[in-house]
């Protein structure tokens, strides 16, 4: 599928316009402290002409056939292209927020069609699961996104948590 970037793209967005669109596709989740599981995923990147791009995720977890089982995790932010560092990397942040009780703010560099990113904050409600920390990495790969996402929660270091590729639609 052809991408072409929007002619009202704010200037400062044009690193980070090989994530707009509508992403859908599959990932796997596994950590110590919980079952591994399989799930079905939609992404949305969108801008309106301001310097920042709104994110939405949606996911399903999903049964060995990858028929929907259950709603998964959803979540909510803004990225917001910053300053370029000093080796020349485009600097980026991202403001999240989640139904169960999370908000985050993360930093991190743009390299080409790769966002690597890296909470500086993790604000929790009291109802709120423990989650100290997190990493996360996009990557546009031959047309799809990949992405994975480390964490560190529920008394465990940094470690794989999900990961998956998913296509334009």
């Amino acid at each position: 599928m052809a991408f072409e970037i929007p002619s009202d793209l704010h200037n400062d967005l044009v690193p980070l316009a090989w994530l707009l669109g509508t992403w859908h596709g599959n990932g796997r989740g596994e950590y110590p402290t919980i079952e591994a599981f399989t799930y079905e995923q939609e992404v949305v990147f969108a801008h309106d002409g301001r310097p920042f791009l709104h994110y939405f995720s949606r996911a399903w977890i999903t049964d060995a056939e990858g028929n929907r089982v259950r709603p998964g995790a959803l979540e909510t932010g803004f990225l917001r292209p910053t300053a370029a560092e000093s080796d020349g990397e485009r600097g980026v942040e991202l403001i999240l927020a989640h139904p169960t009780g999370y908000a985050e703010v993360w930093y991190g560099t743009i390299d080409g069609p790769r966002l690597t990113l890296t909470t500086d904050i993790v604000a929790r409600t009291h109802t709120a699961k423990e989650y100290t920390a997190g990493q996360r990495m996009y990557g546009l790969v031959e047309g799809d996104l990949m992405y994975a996402f480390d964490m560190a929660a529920a008394g465990q270091h940094m470690q794989s948590h999900l990961w998956g590729q998913l296509n334009r639609v």
